[in-house]
């Protein structure tokens, strides 16, 4: 669904015109600031299999600093492997990273460990790795990566609508303070109930993902 099929959807359920754009009037704006808000409420609730996605890196000899190029700060990484040597990568702190490297003569090798550090003048998010490479190997990030803030009238919503209609239209409700006939919570309660089903649904593609247990 697009930007502006969410911001029209949204606006009919709380009894206003539709719009030919976002950026038609100022509250149009306003339902399509909602609508960003409720996207990053929704991707914040579940690792969604429409975000998963791999980025790829790689590795040149005596180089342990990388930057996952696209990522920005939005990704949480599921898992990340060392394709080459066929093996999990584990994360490790930036301490224990700094006491490797600027304490004691860092091992050269295939990489096991990695730890974030920050991000590059693009905004990016940087990643250091050890040991230090030796040649050339390819690592994968298994990560989820949320998307940027929809700002085009056809930029599409890659996770479930409904939810982020509902939580659009509960944000728009407590803005105005009524509706003609739902409250707030109301609102709420039913966005709730949107997102649980949501998650439900994609949650049996992972179904190992919810289980709780102790290591």
């Amino acid at each position: 669904m697009t930007y502006l099929e969410l911001v029209n959807n949204v606006l009919r359920r709380i009894r206003e015109e539709e719009v030919s754009s976002v950026s038609s009037t100022t509250y149009s704006k306003m339902i399509g600031d909602f609508v960003n808000d409720a996207k990053k409420i929704v991707e914040a609730a579940w690792d969604w299999s429409a975000l998963r996605t791999t980025l790829t890196i790689q590795t040149t000899d005596d180089i342990f600093n990388y930057v996952l190029v696209g990522s920005q700060d939005r990704i949480k990484a599921l898992d990340v492997i060392n394709d080459t040597s066929n093996c999990f990568m584990t994360y490790q702190t930036s301490r224990w990273f700094d006491n490797q490297y600027m304490n004691q003569e860092p091992v050269k090798g295939s990489p096991k460990q990695y730890t974030y550090n920050g991000v590059d003048s693009n905004g990016d998010t940087q990643i250091d790795v050890y040991p230090k490479p030796d040649k050339e190997y390819i690592i994968r990030f298994n990560c989820v990566f949320r998307n940027q803030d929809l700002e085009s009238d056809t930029d599409k919503l890659f996770i479930p609508h409904m939810a982020v209609i509902h939580w659009a239209v509960s944000l728009a409700a407590r803005e105005r303070g009524e509706t003609g006939g739902t409250s707030t919570p109301e609102y709420i309660a039913i966005a709730k109930q949107y997102l649980s089903d949501a998650i439900a649904l994609d949650a049996q593609k992972h179904p190992y993902e919810t289980d709780w247990y102790t290591p």
